[in-house]
């Protein structure tokens, strides 16, 4: 399989609770350029209900991956992407769904709008905050974390990450 190049990645974060507290750390770019090898790095940690992997990818899309135990759940927020990435390409094929068609110029989220329903973050929340064409990658996915209650860890790891 393709992997997207490292370069696309724009970063990638893991989070998870520990003792109740939830800890943001980064990820290095390699470890998002294949669903695969995503799965596993974030299987790894060990959680509080699972790892959360957040993966923003050439400033177009993000993929939030959940992964507790053997299960694995994603989320995609521009199924379109499948079109030109190999990683939102390999979402599409984990999700069993058919490729886009490169013509529609659509924007829409697929996989499990639930993801983060457990922890405070309802789908259709989710869904309306993939839907704004106005914010980029790391903006929505500041949001979902600030949602969640990691937005100030997650925000000073990415200052370091980009900076």
């Amino acid at each position: 399989m393709d992997a997207e190049a490292p370069e696309a990645i724009d970063f990638a974060v893991a989070a998870y609770r520990e003792d109740g507290e939830w800890q943001v750390s980064s990820l290095p770019p390699r470890a998002a350029t294949e669903l695969e090898v995503l799965i596993r790095v974030l299987g790894q940690l060990s959680s509080e209900g699972g790892t959360l992997g957040m993966v923003s990818v050439d400033e177009d899309f993000f993929l939030i991956a959940r992964v507790s135990g053997g299960r694995v759940r994603l989320l995609l927020s521009d199924v379109g992407a499948a079109t030109e990435s190999p990683l939102a390409r390999a979402v599409v094929e984990w999700l069993e769904l058919p490729p886009p068609d490169d013509d529609d110029d659509q924007v829409q989220p697929a996989g499990d709008l639930s993801i983060v329903a457990d922890l405070g973050l309802a789908a259709m929340e989710l869904g309306a905050m993939c839907d704004d064409l106005d914010l980029f990658p790391d903006e929505m996915l500041g949001d979902i974390a600030a949602r969640l209650g990691f937005g100030r860890q997650f925000d000073d790891m990415l200052e370091s990450v980009l900076a």
